[in-house]
Order: structure tokens, then C-alpha cells, then sequence
């Protein structure tokens, strides 16, 4: 069982998979950084610095009109912080085009360099078999 456990942590999808986890979480951070600061500055920047965080309904409770979503969350009322969730929304969406551009290019360079790999690996282009056959029967009919 023990030699089992061995052969299938070992085998190459499940290495790549962790290698694959790691760079992600890794990835993430620096995906996550991009968008809080640099990006959602430059949004805030031309859009006159509209941030929803702080836009919330009161549910119940009591909660001092004017008050930051983190103030009011700590009064203990409920609150419906539908300004918080439509951050996470751009976010989301900012996140996700910064990362298919990244793919995107990734996936350039990839074909172009396969391309590049496959041109080498062409081997020269010589006679065709029939080629060939016609010229050993032209070799026969000569020397015949």
C-alpha cells in the first residue's frame, strides 16, 4: 500500500498539479496587487473616485446614519452590503481580463515558438517514392 501511495504521488500529473496550486496562489498575489494598486487607483482616478464599498441598506438595528460599512457591521445590525459586492464584481472582472491577457500572450509565445521548433524539425523535401520508382525503372530499361 505504502509502495502504492509512493508510485502515485511520484507520477507527473500529480507533481504538476501541486507545482500548478503553488505558482497560483503565488499568482494570485501579485494578480491581486495589480488590481488593488495599480489599477483601481487609475479607475478611481478618471471615474472621480467612486467606490461602492461603503454603500449598504440597513436591515435592522441601529446604525448612525454616515457610517462606514465597517462601522455599521459593528454595531451588530444587519446590514445588506450590496456596495462591497458590486466591488468584488469589478474586481472579479478586472482579474479575469488581466489574467486572459496574460494567457492570451502566453499562448502566443507558445505557438510561435512551436512553430519555430517545427520549421527546424522539417527534414529536406527530396523525391517521392514514385519519383524514386520511376527512376529505377528508367535505370532498368537502360541497362536492359
Amino acid at each position: 500500500m505504502l509502495n502504492e501511495f509512493k508510485d502515485f504521488i511520484a507520477k507527473g500529473n500529480v507533481m504538476d498539479m501541486a507545482v500548478g496550486i503553488i505558482i497560483g496562489a503565488a499568482f494570485t498575489a501579485i494578480v491581486t496587487s495589480l488590481v488593488g494598486d495599480l489599477i483601481n487607483p487609475l479607475i478611481g482616478l478618471v471615474s472621480g473616485g467612486v467606490d461602492f464599498t461603503n454603500n449598504y441598506a440597513v436591515l435592522s438595528g441601529d446604525v448612525p446614519a454616515g457610517a462606514s460599512l465597517e462601522a455599521a457591521r459593528e454595531t451588530g445590525g444587519s446590514i445588506f452590503a450590496y456596495g462591497a459586492f458590486i466591488m468584488a464584481i469589478i474586481n472579479f472582472l478586472i482579474i479575469a481580463f488581466v489574467v486572459f491577457m496574460l494567457v492570451k500572450n502566453v499562448n502566443k509565445i507558445k505557438d510561435a515558438a512551436a512553430k519555430e521548433e517545427e520549421a527546424a524539425v522539417e527534414e529536406p523535401k527530396g523525391p517521392t517514392a514514385e519519383e524514386l520508382l520511376a527512376e529505377i525503372r528508367d535505370a532498368l530499361k537502360a541497362n536492359a
